[in-house]
């Protein structure tokens, strides 16, 4: 064989296994962005149930609790927003005041003795704690996949792919301030 064939063989060797390379880095950031959006999609699915839950809470809350109109009035407009949100950002944002308003709806509960005792608000009550520990974990498996994908986006070499093909940063979910608050209801 001529070196000039050899030489030849070898660049196409070398370009053969970068293009494989290559396609190897750009599958997994694709699996990576498909396992951030499945995991966004695991808290959507909890905050729908959340928000399918809170109508029949307010309206028990209601019967017992007449002149408390603001903190419903409030539950009710989180809730709106929660379902008219579209993209993560005011997703996660709508979340937030929805759990800030259920906070104060709990604590406005206190006040009434009979109302904690009844045993539908007993069972939402339930529901909903339940539902919220599961957003909470939905929320940091996000987080741990969000981070899996923004390291392999920005580590070199994968990042040079992730540039050429324009795989945009992911923001994690953080909590609002005022949801680190204790929720205070004044009478």
């Amino acid at each position: 064989m001529e070196i000039g064939t050899i030489i030849i063989i070898i660049i196409i060797g070398i370009i053969l296994v970068l293009v494989f390379y290559a396609i190897g880095v750009y599958n997994n950031l694709i699996n990576a962005r498909n396992k951030v959006r499945d995991q966004f999609s695991q808290i959507d699915v909890q905050l729908k149930r959340r928000s399918d839950m809170i109508p029949n809470l307010v309206e028990t809350v209601k019967g017992y609790a007449k002149h408390e109109e603001k903190t419903f009035k409030e539950v009710i407009e989180a809730r709106n927003k929660m379902t008219t949100a579209s993209g993560i950002n005011e997703e996660l944002e709508a979340s937030n005041a929805v759990t800030g308003a259920l906070n104060k709806l709990f604590a406005l509960s206190e006040a009434y003795p009979e109302l904690k005792a009844n045993e539908n608000f007993k069972s939402l009550q339930n529901d909903l704690k339940e539902t919220e520990d599961k957003i909470s974990y939905a929320r940091g498996f996000y987080n741990d996949t969000v981070l899996t994908y923004n390291n392999l986006r920005e580590q070199f070499p994968s990042n040079i792919i992730a540039s050429i093909f324009k795989f945009e940063k992911i923001d994690f979910f953080n909590a609002d301030e005022k949801d680190k608050e204790n929720p205070q209801v004044k009478f």
